[in-house]
């Protein structure tokens, strides 16, 4: 199928609907400009043949693109050869639908959206973008994008998805798409923003935020547990501090997250797990210390669970081993003393299961006994909820007599 009407249906979809969509650590919808040089025709749902320039909204449009064109420096694939003349509903990756407007008995031609996904553009994004108020979508991943996101950009009244990904964007974080009021997909990954996260991103309407592999740094604010999102991924930045208490009782429309290579410390916080139908949790390459929450065998749905280059410690218990969803369990590179007899059986239910280099008596790829005698966080105090037995979720039931439970658990 021709990409261009991909993305049409995608517009029409939105602009009919305007229903919230989960979008997967992978990535968002991503339908390109060009992959391997390919470059296809813009036009979007019902775009007129030839909207002369009387057209306000057309107007304001042909202003923005001229002042984008102007500030591209380099387009060796020539995409924008074709934005030339009023017709922007021609111009390549520009999208146009029709639109009612109040003030006109029909419908009138609007740019809907702009997709030069992979089109290793290079130059800056102008103030002037701000006008094409109509805009759904700004897809604009891998290219060579520099400077910062113009704060006009806030008058983007109706943009739901905005990729910036995989470009080389810098300053602090774009606080201007915390007054987007129809976000719902923020893509800023693999770019060089820095500085803190601020609070309200966490409070604002979002599904999917995909802030990995930039340069951010400080704590995570503790209110991260208020997002709405179904995805979350903070990894490979400069984040310190705790994981906020709050992540331990986000809601059950999260199904991602990510803390993975940062620089987080303490311990897991005890709610991870009880309200959620998380499937992916990543918090590996951190320093994280102490036992594992009774709580994780909550996660009935989860299916990948990687622990990995931590400070973690104790055992690992019936109750995380019997997760009835898990692919993937990864405990590499902690201080974990030993594991129950069901982590023994999930080599038999093709559970991918690493729990190299870390403290287990008996077992191979095991760190030198040295490296064992002082387990750290070993004065660290957790938060534990006080129970007379391990709490038990879902479908698992273990045993608190089971000589395989850990015996240093806490108790209430």
């Amino acid at each position: 199928m021709d990409k261009s009407w991909i993305l049409a249906f995608l517009l029409l979809i939105l602009h009919l609907r305007r229903t919230r969509a989960a979008f997967g650590v992978g990535g968002g919808i991503g339908v390109g400009v060009g992959g391997g040089g390919v470059v296809w025709v813009g036009g979007g749902i019902n775009s007129p043949e030839s909207p002369g320039s009387s057209v306000p909204k057309l107007d304001g449009a042909y202003t923005a693109l001229q002042a984008w064109k102007s500030a591209i420096t380099d387009d060796p694939v020539k995409i924008l050869d074709s934005w030339v003349g009023s017709n922007v509903c021609s111009y390549k990756g520009v999208f146009c639908d029709n639109r009612q407007d109040g003030m006109a008995a029909s419908a009138v031609p609007v740019v809907a959206g702009i997709d030069l996904n992979h089109a290793n553009l290079q130059g800056t994004l102008v103030k002037e973008l701000s006008l094409l108020t109509d805009m759904s979508l700004l897809h604009l991943n891998s290219n060579r994008f520099t400077g910062t996101v113009p704060d006009t950009f806030r008058d983007l009244l109706s943009l739901e998805e905005l990729d910036l990904s995989n470009n080389q964007l810098s300053g602090p974080f774009p606080a201007v798409t915390l007054y987007m009021p129809s976000l719902i997909y923020l893509d800023i990954r693999f770019n060089y923003f820095s500085g803190p996260l601020p609070q309200e991103l966490f409070n604002k309407n979002l599904d999917a935020v995909f802030l990995n592999n930039n340069q951010f740094e400080g704590e995570i604010p503790q209110n991260l547990g208020s997002s709405p999102a179904s995805v979350i991924n903070l990894a490979n930045n400069k984040l310190s501090g705790n994981i906020p208490a709050s992540f331990g009782f986000m809601g059950s429309k999260i199904k991602e997250i990510l803390f993975l290579n940062n620089q987080l410390t303490g311990c897991i916080p005890e709610g991870v797990g009880l309200f959620t139908e998380m499937q992916v949790l990543d918090v590996s390459y951190n320093a994280l210390m102490g036992h594992l929450p009774d709580t994780l065998s909550c996660l009935q749905n989860i299916e990948v669970l990687n622990l990995a280059h931590n400070k973690l410690s104790g055992e690992l218990s019936d109750i995380i081993c019997s997760l009835r969803s898990l692919a993937n369990l990864t405990v590499a590179y902690n201080f974990f003393s030993g594991f129950s007899q069901q982590c023994s059986r999930l080599f038999f239910r093709n559970v991918g299961f690493d729990f190299s280099l870390n403290c287990i008596p008996g077992r191979d790829m095991q760190k030198p006994q040295p490296e064992c005698s002082v387990i750290p966080g070993g004065s660290l105090s957790c938060l534990r909820i006080p129970t007379p037995k391990p709490l038990v979720c879902g479908s698992v039931a273990v045993s608190t007599s089971s000589k395989h439970t850990d015996p240093s658990s806490p108790s209430p």
